[in-house]
């Protein structure tokens, strides 16, 4: 990972530049913890480096540490309250991982808190890549790793994927709906990719037919029609885990 001045990590708030310099930031301790962490089977990940204040001017780790003012960290925070530690992470030690045999697709999803929620239920069971098609948010955006509490770390991404890549690489995709058949039957546990769509839109038709995708859904009592997206793929994932 190339070097870089201070001035030009604080632009890695802004996805255009996170784009350019091919990096982002994991600010806090937690999150700096678990990077650590999957540091030490992802290789490429111990090219992170660490900006931090006085407080942990002693701290060991793996990183190359700078050490700056209070003042500057309060520009690399997101935060109103810096706890003074922030890791610039390469992009490509996760969108470069080894393919999983099991993805989940997500189409168009905007809310960076479903997509943390979702990383972080991904890196809980694992097994499972998270393709995320074009015109979703940026997973490097800030609001999205704090929401993934560090699974960002561990779960392979694939970025601006087509849903062709899904025909390609997968042979029994499925995504839900309410007229498909229950979650628990025996066929859903053979699906090797769920499609997820936009929380508010959903999945285009033409989509789930352009992924051959089979349909299914999740019982419930019929009251309301719709479940939060981040509880649908909790739920999913558990379901293909179980069994």
């Amino acid at each position: 990972m190339q070097r870089m001045k201070v001035d030009d990590v604080k632009k890695l708030h802004q996805k255009k530049y996170r784009d350019e310099f091919a990096c982002f930031l994991a600010e806090g301790e937690h999150l700096v913890l678990e990077l650590e962490k999957a540091a030490v089977n992802n290789t490429a990940l111990q090219a992170s480096e660490l900006y931090v204040t006085e407080h942990y001017a002693d701290r060991d780790t793996r990183f190359h540490k700078h050490l700056v003012s209070e003042r500057v960290m309060q520009q690399l925070s997101d935060t109103r309250s810096p706890q003074g530690i922030v890791a610039r992470v390469p992009i490509s030690a996760l969108t470069q991982l080894p393919r999983l045999p099991r993805a989940i697709y997500l189409y168009e999803v905007q809310d960076p808190g479903n997509l943390g929620a979702i990383l972080r239920t991904l890196g809980w069971f694992g097994g499972f890549e998270c393709l995320l098609s074009p015109g979703c948010v940026d997973p490097f955006n800030s609001k999205v790793v704090r929401a993934s509490m560090g699974a960002i770390f561990y779960v392979p991404l694939v970025l601006d994927a087509g849903i062709e890549r899904v025909h390609a690489r997968f042979t029994q995709p499925a995504c839900l709906s309410l007229g498909g058949k229950s979650l628990d039957c025996a066929a859903f546990h053979h699906a090797d990719c769920l499609i997820f769509g936009n929380e508010a839109r959903g999945l285009p038709e033409r989509l789930i037919q352009e992924a051959n995708a089979a349909t299914y859904s999740i019982p419930g009592s019929g009251q309301i029609d719709s479940l939060n997206l981040a509880a649908t793929v909790n739920m999913c994932v558990y379901e293909l885990m179980r069994r």
